[in-house]
């Protein structure tokens, strides 16, 4: 797997003051002291406890992104992974001097430790009055690293600083004394356990392009924020349903002597932190809480809050994390309680780096998937049953064009991704297995093909989508009304019927496409093969196929009219000679369906 090498900059050097001042633009209550580059609220109530975070850049929205009314009250930032020098942490707690005092929240990192620990020591040197007015928390929430390893250095502070953050910044928010701050942000630190995972490492801005550092069918558990390797490496990318398992045993594990950081106990009451490393899709996030929820059910574990998004990230790396924060079950009079940290967790924060969360407990998974009794594409009550002429060769059939769908799906996607947006080939494979579970259960049976035809009409709809799915779904409805309109009472679906039936759901798809040959779509070959079947009354079904294919190849040097392609640069097309990708899928099942009649 390659590793994303290209970015949106003006220049590398300038990127972090330049991504600094953009933010300043979406959070007009802070402001930027450029030379040092801190980000602080620039009218702070100094009456209340002050919080400063910092460390390297690249870990967006982390750091400065929190900085605001309710959270935190100035962030220093370093360049990109590296820590910001003591002069720029000296400078953050000068801005942000006030009557209670102020919190130094860090990352177990050396340089930011060593740098924002001598910035607080320089202060105290200088205004011994106040040396008891700046404290300092060190979170180290990192479950990779086992304490053998990290006997010396500790555990690496990961997303789950952002949780510290967050409770100790509506902590000071209400009002509490420095005390209460720096205590809660101590004791939610010592329950936080989290684990990252990675399809492959970031890319800083401005270095040179690195090779791959993962295979194309690997995955490091383990990563670090900075590029760090992981502890093990699995080949191949198990799905999540047996790679978040894994994941959680080594957060939640109380036997290995080297991981059992956190004092889980079973059963135990748990925020949930499902955090993007910079670059998985939103549309795979949640189908990770999805699986972590799951398996954290499955422990017994009770969720009492998920938080999903993009927290704290490594540039651009493709992989996620998992925090769990275990909250107190009241056995030690000392520690905060469990409803005093989620009403803290609960409020908003006035920042554009924290991400939306519900304060109710999430409904469990197991009542969200209940599903109704015989689920499935569902047929409609006919006004009469029709047989194949031969029901074994016609579920043959069925069968074959589907799996040559199906086989096609990687070269029909390729296409699709140079004269489409990419999905057709994945579209056309949905809609093949979905026709193949319905063969399967017997909703597609040669014994009742106007059933079987609306089967696939409703496959096409529900498994499909899109475009290409309404298309598939209005002409296969087309075809079931046709079937019925145009039968002779013989029971038997004959090649005359078929051609007849056909062309009448053709005319009806034309009502609701402008598309017509030639045009670049679907509509070409299908429209080649409905025209010659019906020219021969249905008597020549493999030549009608034929001129299908014809039609099919013809697309790749015709002009774009209609569909996805339309949208792409002409030139392109011309140069590449791509076939219609969706012109291509109905020429794969039509030859799929005759391939041994």
């Amino acid at each position: 797997m390659s590793v994303q090498t290209k970015h949106f900059v003006n220049a590398p050097e300038n990127l972090v003051v330049e991504s600094l001042q953009g933010l300043c633009s979406l959070n007009p209550q802070i402001t930027l002291d450029v030379a040092d580059k801190v980000v602080y609220v620039a009218k702070p109530d100094r009456s209340k406890v002050a919080l400063i975070c910092g460390g390297g850049s690249g870990h967006e929205p982390a750091h400065a992104g929190y900085v605001g009314d309710g959270m935190l009250t100035a962030a220093a930032c370093g360049t990109v992974f590296a820590s910001p020098n003591t002069s720029q942490v000296r400078k953050a707690i000068d801005l942000v001097e006030n009557e209670k005092g102020t919190v130094i929240i860090v990352k177990n990192y050396t340089g930011d430790i060593l740098n924002f620990g001598l910035a607080r020591e320089q202060y105290a040197a200088e205004y011994p009055e106040k040396s008891d007015k700046v404290k300092f928390v060190i979170v180290g929430d990192d479950v990779a690293v086992g304490k053998t390893q990290g006997k010396i250095v500790g555990r690496r502070g990961l997303a789950g600083t952002c949780i510290v953050y967050k409770i100790a910044g509506a902590l000071a928010s209400r009002g509490g004394s420095l005390d209460e701050v720096h205590s809660v942000a101590e004791y939610v630190s010592s329950r936080l356990g989290t684990v990252g995972v990675g399809l492959e490492h970031c890319h800083v801005p401005g270095t040179a392009a690195g090779e791959s550092h993962l295979k194309a069918s690997e995955i490091e558990i383990g990563m670090g924020i900075h590029n760090e390797p992981g502890n093990r490496r699995l080949s191949p990318i198990p799905p999540l349903g047996e790679l978040v398992p894994q994941l959680l045993e080594l957060l939640t594990s109380t036997t290995d002597p080297e991981r059992s950081f956190v004092p889980f106990k079973g059963k135990d009451r748990v925020v949930l932190l499902v955090n993007n490393l910079g670059g998985t899709s939103e549309l795979e996030l949640p189908g990770v809480v999805r699986e972590t929820r799951a398996a954290l059910e499955k422990q017994g574990f009770v969720t009492e809050r998920v938080l999903a998004g993009t927290f704290m990230t490594s540039l651009n790396m493709p992989g996620f994390s998992i925090t769990l924060l275990l909250l107190p079950d009241g056995s030690d009079a000392s520690a905060p309680s469990a409803d005093l940290l989620l009403s803290l967790l609960d409020e908003k924060p006035d920042v554009p780096g924290w991400k939306w969360a519900s304060a109710a407990l999430p409904v469990p998974i197991t009542e969200q998937v209940k599903q109704t009794a015989g689920a499935g594409p569902a047929g409609v009550p006919q006004g009469v049953k029709l047989r194949a002429e031969d029901p074994k060769a016609f579920n043959e059939a069925v069968r074959r064009a589907c799996k040559a769908i199906i086989e096609a799906e990687p070269e029909i996607t390729r296409m699709d991704s140079i004269a489409g947006d990419g999905d057709c080939g994945l579209t056309l494979k949905d809609g093949a297995n979905g026709v193949l579970k319905a063969l399967e259960s017997g909703q597609i049976t040669g014994e009742d093909v106007v059933g079987s035809v609306i089967a696939v009409s409703k496959v096409a709809e529900e498994q499909m989508g899109g475009t290409s799915g309404a298309l598939y779904s209005i002409f296969f409805s087309a075809l079931a009304q046709g079937l019925q309109a145009h039968h002779n009472n013989a029971g038997t679906v004959s090649a005359g019927l078929w051609a007849v039936a056909l062309s009448s759901a053709l005319t009806k798809l034309y009502t609701y496409t402008r598309a017509r040959p030639p045009s670049r779509t679907l509509v070409d070959p299908l429209d080649a093969f409905v025209c010659a079947l019906d020219a021969t009354k249905g008597a020549d079904v493999r030549s009608a196929v034929e001129q299908a294919g014809a039609a099919a190849l013809k697309t790749r040097d015709l002009e774009a009219k209609a569909g996805r392609s339309a949208y792409v640069e002409g030139d392109r097309l011309k140069k590449e000679r791509i076939p219609d990708p969706g012109a291509w899928g109905v020429k794969t099942i039509l030859e799929g369906f005759i391939a041994s009649s």
